[in-house]
C-alpha cells in the first residue's frame, strides 16, 4: 500500500511538472508570438518597402531619391536642431525642478509635483493649442498687450516640445538625485565643505548618468513627436511631418518607409546610449542609502522655489487657457462663458472619445496580461532563452510611434496576408498602442517579479501547488501594485497617443487625439479645446482612480512586501 501511494505521488508530481512545463512555454510563447507578429514583422515590412520601387522590384533608388531631396535634408536639419535645442532647455529646467524637489527645503512641493505631470494627461498637440490661445495672433498676450508675436514655427514648436518633454526629464533626474546618500553629505559638512562645493563635487557627478539618460529620452521624444509639429510647426518641417506628408498627402508609402527608416536611425542610436547610461546609473545604486532630508537655506531654496513655481505656472497657464477657451463664447472677441463649443458635431462628435476609452481598456487589459505571462514564463526558462527574449521585449521603445504606425498600415493594409482582417478595427489600434508602450510595461512588471521573494514560490510548491495556482494565489497578489500601475499606464497613454494611430484611423473609426487635430485643422479651435478638456478629464479620472486603488491595496497589504 505504501509503495502504491509513493508511486501515485510520484506520478502526480510528474504530471504536475509536465503541466508546469507546458504552461511555462504557453506563457512565453504567446507573448513572444505577439511580439513577432505585431512588432518584428511590421518593422521588416517597413524595411522591405523602403527598398522596393512602384513595380515591386528591389532597389536602393528610393534612398537615392530621398537623400537627393532638399526637403528631406531641410526636415532632418530642423529635427536635429529642434531636438538638441529642446533637450538642452528641458534637461536644464528638469534638473532645476528635480533639484528643488529633492535637495531643497520649501513649502508647496505637492503643487509642483501635481503641475509637472499635467502635460502627460493630454496629447502633445494640446501644448501647441495652449500656446496658440496664449501667444498666437489672437492670443491673450497679443490682444491685451498689443504685441505682434508670431508663435508658429521654430520658437512655438520648441516651447511646446519643451513643456511636453519636461515631465520625463524631471522624473528621470529626480530618480538619480534620490539615490544620493545623506551620509556622504554629512561627512562633507564635517570636513568643512561649503554647500556650493558639495553641489559641485557630490551632486553633479552623482547625477550625471541621470542627466545623460534624461537628455536622450527628451531627444527621442522631440524628434519623433508629430502632434506639436502638426499644430504649431507652420512651415518648420520636421521628419515626423515629412512622413505624414509622404503617406497621407502624396500616398507614397515607399518614400514614407524610407523617411521612417531615416527617422529610426537617430532614435535607435539615442536609445542605445540612453540604455547604457541607465545601466551605469543602476550600477551605482547603494542598497542601504540613507534618505537625504534638506535643511532650509534661504540663499539656495528661495531662488530655486521661485524658478520651480515659475515653470509650473507656465505649464498650468498653457493647459489652463485651453480649458478656459473651451468655455469662451467667441474667442477672442466675446469672453462670456458658454457651453456651445461642447456641442461637437464635426468629426463624429464624441463617438471617438468613447471609442478611444474602449480601445484603451482593450490595450490595457490585453497588454497587462501579456507582460504578466511573459514575466511569469521567463522566471522558469533558461537564461540563454530569457536573455534574447528580454532584449526583444525592450526593443519597441527604440521605435518612434510614427514609424510603428506606418509599419502597421503597410503590413495590415495588404490583402496578401490574413492579418488584413484586423485593418480598420479597434483591435488593431489597441494592439499598436500596447506595442508602442510595451517596453515600459514589461520593465515595470519585471521590477515587480524581481521583488518577489523566492521563498514564497518554494513554500507554495512544497505544499503541492502547481505553476498556475502559484501564479494566481501567490505571484499575482504580490505584484498587483505593479500590474495596476501597468494597466493604468497603458490606458492613459493609449488615450492621448497620436503619432502611432494617425495612420490607422478611418472615417468609421476615429480616436480622440486625431479628432482634436482634425477640429483644429478645420479652424474649430475652440471645439478642439473643448474636446481636449473632455479627454484630459477622462485621463485625470484614470490617474486619480489608479492612486485610489493603490492606496486601498496598500492598506490591505496581502503580503508583507518589506520581506
Amino acid at each position: 500500500m505504501i509503495a502504491r501511494n509513493a508511486i501515485t505521488a510520484r506520478s502526480g508530481a510528474a504530471r504536475r511538472l509536465d503541466g508546469d512545463r507546458v504552461l511555462t512555454w504557453i506563457c512565453v510563447g504567446l507573448p513572444t508570438l505577439g511580439l513577432i507578429l505585431f512588432f518584428v514583422y511590421p518593422m521588416l515590412i517597413v524595411f522591405v518597402k523602403s527598398i522596393t520601387d512602384l513595380d515591386g522590384a528591389y532597389t536602393l533608388g528610393n534612398y537615392s531619391e530621398v537623400l537627393n531631396s532638399a526637403g528631406f535634408w531641410r526636415a532632418t536639419r530642423h529635427s536635429m536642431v529642434m531636438g538638441l535645442s529642446t533637450t538642452v532647455i528641458s534637461v536644464a529646467l528638469g534638473f532645476i525642478i528635480a533639484h528643488g524637489l529633492h535637495r531643497c527645503s520649501f513649502r508647496g512641493k505637492w503643487l509642483i509635483r501635481g503641475a509637472i505631470v499635467l502635460p502627460l494627461l493630454a496629447p502633445s498637440l494640446v501644448q501647441a493649442l495652449g500656446l496658440i490661445f496664449l501667444l498666437g495672433r489672437n492670443g491673450l498676450v497679443n490682444r491685451f498687450l498689443g504685441l505682434e508675436l508670431d508663435i508658429y514655427g521654430f520658437w512655438g514648436l520648441m516651447i511646446a516640445n519643451t513643456l511636453y518633454a519636461l515631465p520625463q526629464a524631471v522624473m528621470i533626474i529626480g530618480a538619480s538625485l534620490v539615490l544620493l546618500d545623506a551620509r556622504v553629505y554629512e561627512a562633507a559638512e564635517v570636513t568643512g565643505a561649503t554647500p556650493l562645493q558639495q553641489f559641485r563635487d557630490l551632486t553633479l557627478p552623482a547625477s550625471r548618468f541621470g542627466v545623460l539618460n534624461a537628455a536622450f529620452v527628451v531627444f527621442i521624444i522631440t524628434i519623433t513627436d508629430f502632434g506639436n509639429a502638426a499644430v504649431i510647426g507652420g512651415d518648420y518641417s520636421v521628419l515626423a511631418t515629412e512622413i505624414y506628408a509622404q503617406v497621407i498627402g502624396q500616398r507614397n508609402f515607399n518614400m514614407g518607409a524610407v523617411v521612417g527608416i531615416m527617422l529610426l536611425l537617430p532614435t535607435v542610436a539615442a536609445y542605445y546610449i540612453e540604455r547604457q547610461a541607465m545601466k551605469r546609473q543602476q550600477s551605482t545604486k547603494a542598497g542601504d542609502t540613507q534618505p537625504f532630508v534638506p535643511s532650509f537655506r534661504p540663499l539656495r531654496d528661495l531662488p530655486m522655489a521661485g524658478l520651480c513655481f515659475a515653470v509650473c505656472t507656465a505649464i498650468v497657464a498653457i493647459l489652463g487657457v485651453v480649458i478656459f477657451a473651451s468655455f469662451v463664447h467667441l474667442w477672442p472677441y466675446n469672453y462670456s462663458l458658454s457651453l456651445r463649443h461642447y456641442d461637437i458635431t464635426l468629426a463624429g462628435g464624441y463617438s471617438s472619445l468613447w471609442i478611444t476609452i474602449v480601445i484603451s481598456v482593450m490595450a490595457a487589459t490585453g497588454g497587462t496580461l501579456a507582460v504578466f505571462l511573459l514575466g511569469l514564463g521567463m522566471r522558469r526558462i533558461a537564461d540563454r532563452v530569457a536573455g534574447p527574449l528580454q532584449v526583444l521585449a525592450a526593443m519597441p521603445a527604440a521605435v518612434p510611434g510614427m514609424v510603428l504606425g506606418l509599419a502597421y498600415i503597410l503590413t495590415f493594409n495588404s490583402t496578401a496576408t490574413p492579418l488584413y482582417l484586423l485593418y480598420g478595427t479597434a483591435a488593431l489600434i489597441a494592439i499598436v498602442n500596447f506595442y508602442h508602450y510595451h517596453t515600459q510595461a514589461f520593465l515595470t512588471t519585471m521590477t515587480g517579479f524581481r521583488q518577489l521573494p523566492g521563498a514564497y514560490e518554494e513554500a507554495a510548491s512544497s505544499l503541492g501547488a502547481g505553476m498556475g495556482r502559484i501564479a494566481i494565489n501567490v505571484i499575482a497578489p504580490f505584484i498587483a501594485p505593479m500590474l495596476i500601475s501597468v494597466f493604468f499606464f497603458i490606458f492613459m497613454r493609449s488615450m492621448v497617443t497620436l503619432s502611432a494611430v494617425v495612420f490607422l484611423t478611418t472615417p468609421q473609426l476615429n480616436v480622440a487625439a486625431v479628432t482634436i487635430m482634425r477640429l483644429d485643422d478645420a479652424g474649430l479651435t475652440s471645439q478642439a479645446a473643448a474636446f481636449s478638456t473632455c479627454l484630459m478629464a477622462v485621463v485625470m479620472a484614470a490617474l486619480l482612480g489608479m492612486k485610489g486603488i493603490l492606496a486601498y491595496y496598500r492598506r490591505r497589504k496581502p503580503f508583507d512586501t518589506a520581506g
